[in-house]
């Protein structure tokens, strides 16, 4: 059988005697004083019991040797005060048992033990002193012989503490000692010289074997505390443990879903390293491109890059494995396995741990050919709106306005209702075509803003002028209410007035004939408000959500017969949000809407 060491076993370097002698002295170190005298104090209560029956058992043999008529009375005054002290030892250890204060005062219960070992000592110094004197050589030999052995007694009982035991062995050896060296025998003289030397090597054993009780009870009381340390330790490491194993299993959850993700979704999504080598690819990115897995798997990213574009690429790819940052929008024209180009938009996300190091690359892309195809005929769309319908359009609607008005001469009746059809349906083309325009100019950015400063109440008024025709065509009239003065913004004037004109309208053509559109304005804060409020049928629960929405009508037959683009108020969204403000719509007290407006105040 090996005989090497277990420590050596497992690559530990094995304790030298002094290094397990200071493993074990910071082992005792970790016990708490207080306690550790506790101990020493519950092992000398302990033993009183054996020192209170040696006292009786030695103090009859005593009695037995020494009895004489002529001592008896001295010899029971000896023995009432044996019963005295050891009937208070007795009583003591028994208050000891009952209180639940030893480890709290410790040091108390020491001092009365200190006073009942000096007693008990004192009083078989006292027997010493008493009758030595009085007996022949045989009794005096009898008396030396039993006082040695009741202080060399003492050792077991007070080993757990040597100055309990010196106190014990003065109470002996004092009144001895002094009786040996005034008897007048040489003798016995020399005997005094010897009884504290003796004393001395009683007390020296003393020591030795109370310092190795409070070794072994640091020790006992430093190994408690390491196995409740330990104890809690592993309930941390249990606890920890089973939150590892719970943390193991949300990751391997986490993992399964997102290779799921990737497996599932609709995009493409490609795994790279840190070199640009392709690792994993999900089956939208196989469609895609036209390769199966196992042909771009270990390859460079680089072949789904057009030849013409790797010295672009991997400049690109170096700032981003520099930075470590992610980025996105990435427009990259791909070439499928077929031989055709698809332009496809990119997201690539290093994936760094705490340490700093990439442990891989995600890029998710999607093709975007559609999409930019569908965006160029949008523009195419646009400039087909702008350039050859409104232009010519307008030619025509003027061109009816003319016959219109009668500068071209009378017309018959049937001519005249037709082309006064026609300019107002031309005009209504007209609008769409310009509020398309807008809408166009809006989303994509391209709006001009012209703001300036100037009274908002002016501009509210002048709009109610410029619509008041139109409000006559619906039997509807403008009305002010309250003051419309005392409002100053800083806001593109030609917009500003746009928006009051798609409110003004729609609240003319949603209002019964004869009824007042109301406009008011009031300080809101630090915003000024203006509402325009109709007598209209309300606004649909349903509808409400998407009012400001593009195309947007309530479906009933009254917004059919009114007429719109359905484009107004979504024009009138963005350019208030432009100008730093916002819209929005109450119901009115007694029937109808109020839709308003907010924007800044100008103080300066």
């Amino acid at each position: 059988m090996d005989s090497t060491p277990t420590a050596a076993v497992q690559g530990a370097e094995p304790l030298t005697g002094s290094s397990a002698g200071s493993v074990t002295a910071s082992i005792r170190d970790r016990a708490d004083p207080r306690l550790v005298l506790a101990d020493r104090v519950e092992q000398l209560y302990s033993q009183m019991w054996l020192g209170i029956l040696m006292t009786f058992a030695i103090g009859g043999i005593a009695t037995f040797e020494l009895w004489e008529q002529r001592l008896k009375e001295l010899v029971l005054f000896w023995w009432v005060i044996v019963l005295v002290i050891t009937a208070s030892s007795a009583g003591l250890v028994v208050a000891y048992r009952r209180t639940t204060d030893h480890a709290t005062e410790p040091e108390q219960w020491l001092r009365w033990l200190g006073i009942a070992a000096l007693a008990n000592g004192a009083n078989w110094g006292f027997a010493g002193a008493v009758f030595f004197p009085s007996h022949a050589d045989e009794q005096q030999v009898f008396l030396a012989f039993l006082l040695a052995g009741m202080m060399s007694a003492g050792i077991p009982v007070y080993a757990a503490s040597w100055p309990i035991f010196a106190v014990y062995g003065l109470g002996i050896v004092a009144p001895f000692t002094y009786v040996l060296a005034t008897f007048g025998n040489r003798l016995f003289t020399e005997l005094a010289l010897l009884v504290p030397m003796f004393y001395a090597i009683n007390v020296a054993i003393a020591y030795r074997l109370s310092d190795v009780f409070h070794s072994g009870y640091r020790l006992r009381r430093a190994y408690g505390r390491l196995t409740e340390d330990y104890s809690v330790l592993n309930q941390r490491l249990e606890r920890q443990l089973v939150e590892l194993e719970e943390a193991r299993r949300q990751v391997e959850a986490s993992g399964r879903k997102l290779a799921l993700f990737a497996e599932r979704a609709p995009i493409a999504v490609l795994e790279l390293d840190e070199k640009g080598l392709i690792t994993e690819m999900n089956h939208a990115a196989e469609l895609l491109f036209g390769y199966a897995s196992a042909e771009l798997v270990g390859g460079s990213a680089k072949r789904l890059v057009r030849p013409e574009f790797h010295a672009e690429f991997d400049e690109k790819w170096a700032q981003m494995i520099a930075s470590r940052e992610p980025v996105a929008a990435i427009k990259v024209r791909n070439p499928r396995r077929d031989g055709q180009d698809l332009v496809c938009e990119w997201a690539v996300t290093p994936l760094v741990n705490p340490q700093g190091t990439i442990v891989s690359i995600i890029a998710q892309g999607q093709d975007v050919t559609q999409q930019l195809e569908a965006e160029r005929m949008k523009k195419e769309f646009t400039s087909t709106l702008s350039h050859e319908l409104r232009t010519p359009l307008t030619s025509i609607i003027g061109s009816l306005q003319l016959i219109n008005s009668g500068v071209m001469g009378d017309v018959d009746k049937d001519v005249a209702e037709l082309t006064v059809v026609a300019e107002r349906n031309g005009q209504r083309l007209l609008d769409l075509i310009n509020d398309i325009l807008d809408i166009e100019k809006v989303e994509s950015g391209k709006l001009s803003m012209s703001p300036e400063v100037f009274e908002l109440g002016d501009l509210v008024r002048e709009a109610m002028l410029l619509n008041k025709a139109f409000g006559e065509r619906f039997k509807v009239r403008f009305e002010a209410r309250g003051d419309l003065a005392g409002g100053r913004v800083f806001a593109d004037r030609k917009r500003l007035l746009q928006i009051m004109t798609n409110l003004l309208s729609n609240a003319a053509k949603f209002s019964p004939e004869g009824a007042a559109v109301d406009i008011d304005m009031q300080a809101n804060g630090a915003m000024i408000r203006v509402a325009v409020q109709d007598c209209g049928p309300g606004i649909p629960e349903a509808f409400r959500s998407r009012i400001f929405g593009r195309f947007a009508q309530a479906d009933s037959t009254a917004s059919r017969v009114k007429g719109g683009t359905g484009l107004g108020l979504a024009i009138c969204k963005r350019l208030v949000e432009l100008m730093q403000g916002h819209i929005g719509f109450d119901d009115r007290d007694g029937g109808g809407t109020s839709f308003w407006f907010e924007l800044p105040r100008h103080d300066k």
